[in-house]
């Protein structure tokens, strides 16, 4: 076999031992041929917790055939690594600043987790760090690389079903909040707590994708964002928070948002209503199972016709975001072309005005960039 036919293997290190990290890495170890891709490949090199022991038992747990994955008592380690090529940054949003700034800083690609930080201040900085240091940097939002949102955007966008008007998206989950410990990332100001920062980015992708994306706004901003938000008396987070956006420079589109985190999710999902159709995207927004198009047979008129798509693959859905990572640093790219740093810069900007409209404010010292209030 020639060495051109080889697969590009990218070599992983991972910030953080917790629930999505360890999603993640168990994703990074399914073949990727299982979902036919064959260009890249990843090899977890290096793994950093607060102690080399939680560290090795992430390992053990997660990677036990793994060979030669050095276990690290310190972040620091991880980034001082002359094999880890990217990090994967997995710690609480009011740490990713912090994180992929020493990421960044020992020359490091990065793939960081939503919300990306805690404010857009803080991702504009390493944002301008990453691009002066040639290094990729991008948000993982995951949902953007399925096979199922590449499909969605296709349909929705080949001109049968005409510009969207309305879009309505829901991610809540009942956290029984009263039963957990004050210093719960989902409580906890100092941790960024709240619905907003770890529900929101997901009703938020949706109207990037189907409003923000789509090419009749040609890439237009939102041009207004109005939030509300019910706080929780137990520790002043955001329990409930809904948020609207219009996109008016080209399209006459609004995105009506929410996220909560005492209520299961609504079962809606989320629903897109073009002038033609609907695209009613299936529970749960962040790794639907299927969407089904409705096309009227006038603007405004009856359903006559209906598909459904859905989609299987082996593993959780995130190996999509880190083979696209691998791409983009094998081709010298510094951003993605699916979601790029814009993208990102809006949700962080939006995820602002709602704080500061509902007055949720962090606690002092938390935004290591300005500090919205």
């Amino acid at each position: 076999m020639s060495t051109s036919s080889q697969p590009f293997v990218l070599k992983w290190g991972i910030i953080s031992t917790g629930r999505i990290a360890m999603e993640f890495v168990k994703d990074l170890l399914v073949d990727p041929k299982t979902r036919n891709t064959t260009d890249v490949a990843h090899k977890i090199v290096a793994v950093g917790s607060r102690s080399v022991e939680s560290a090795q038992k992430f390992i053990s747990d997660y990677a036990p055939n793994e060979e030669g994955i050095k276990a690290y008592g310190t972040y620091a380690e991880v980034y001082a690594d002359s094999n880890v090529e990217a990090v994967y940054i997995g710690t609480p949003h009011t740490l990713h600043y912090e994180n992929a700034l020493a990421a960044l800083e020992a020359g490091k690609h990065v793939l960081c987790e939503k919300a990306t930080t805690s404010n857009a201040a803080e991702l504009k900085a390493l944002l301008k760090l990453a691009k002066e240091k040639k290094l990729f940097f991008m948000e993982a939002l995951w949902t953007r690389f399925h096979p199922l949102t590449l499909e969605l955007k296709r349909l929705a966008e080949e001109g049968t079903l005409g510009d969207p008007v309305v879009l309505h998206a829901d991610l809540s989950a009942d956290f029984h909040i009263e039963n957990l410990p004050l210093t719960h990332r989902m409580l906890d100001p100092q941790l960024g707590g709240g619905a907003l920062l770890d529900l929101g980015p997901y009703p938020l992708f949706w109207a990037m994708l189907a409003l923000y994306e789509h090419p009749s706004n040609k890439n237009a901003r939102p041009s207004s964002v109005t939030g509300s938000i019910i706080k929780t008396p137990i520790t002043g987070v955001d329990a409930s928070t809904s948020f609207t956006l219009n996109f008016t420079e080209h399209l006459q589109a609004q995105a009506i948002l929410s996220c909560s985190m005492t209520v299961p999710s609504a079962h809606f999902g989320a629903t897109i209503r073009y002038k033609n159709g609907n695209v009613l995207v299936k529970a749960p927004i962040y790794r639907p199972p299927a969407f089904t198009v409705q096309y009227y047979d006038r603007p405004g008129g009856d359903v006559v016709r209906e598909e459904t798509k859905a989609f299987k693959y082996i593993g959780g859905g995130w190996h999509y975001e880190a083979d696209e990572v691998a791409r983009c640093i094998r081709d010298g790219k510094l951003e993605s072309d699916l979601w790029g740093h814009e993208k990102s810069i809006i949700m962080m900007e939006v995820f602002d005005e709602v704080r500061r409209q509902g007055q949720y404010v962090l606690p002092e010292g938390v935004e290591k960039v300005d500090r919205v209030q």
